[in-house]
């Protein structure tokens, strides 16, 4: 039986759900804790601001660096230019404005949402799956071929 409330079976409920839970931008430990022990060096065109620690771990000997993100804990809304920074693939974030005709904007991932890719076939698209040929057989552990079932 289908329950519209199961939001495993239902993708709407589950972005109605995650939007119902949403998290405040940066809580007052965090902020506290950036002003302490960090310093801001900038914010992203999605709001996102990004820190970098003012002494360098003992461990790596380099500084941390880290995002507080502006809607909620989701890393996947990290642009690419701040990613490399994050990352310690570049001393400095990559320029924002300069982009070429051929990229993209940055999406965040929308697994899970109703924007998500789903291939042509897919139950949620109402499509029917191709069907596969019959050469396939299931591997069975006593060394007999499987029957296949359709």
């Amino acid at each position: 039986m289908h329950d519209p409330q199961n939001l495993v079976d239902n993708p709407r409920a589950l972005a109605r759900r995650a939007a119902a839970w949403h998290v405040p931008p940066m809580s007052i430990l965090e902020m506290l804790h950036a002003r302490l022990t960090a310093e801001k060096i900038g914010q992203d065109r999605f709001g996102n601001t990004y820190f970098q620690a003012r002494k360098p771990l003992p461990v790596y000997n380099r500084k941390r660096r880290y995002v507080i993100t502006a809607n909620g804990q989701d890393p996947t809304k990290v642009p690419p230019e701040w990613h490399a920074w994050l990352h310690h693939t570049t001393d400095a974030p990559l320029n924002e404005t300069r982009r070429y005709p051929w990229q993209k904007e940055h999406q965040p991932n929308l697994t899970g949402t109703p924007g998500a890719w789903r291939p042509k076939g897919h139950e949620y698209s109402g499509g029917q799956r191709r069907v596969t040929g019959g050469d396939y057989e299931a591997w069975s552990p006593d060394g007999a071929p499987a029957k296949n079932t359709p």
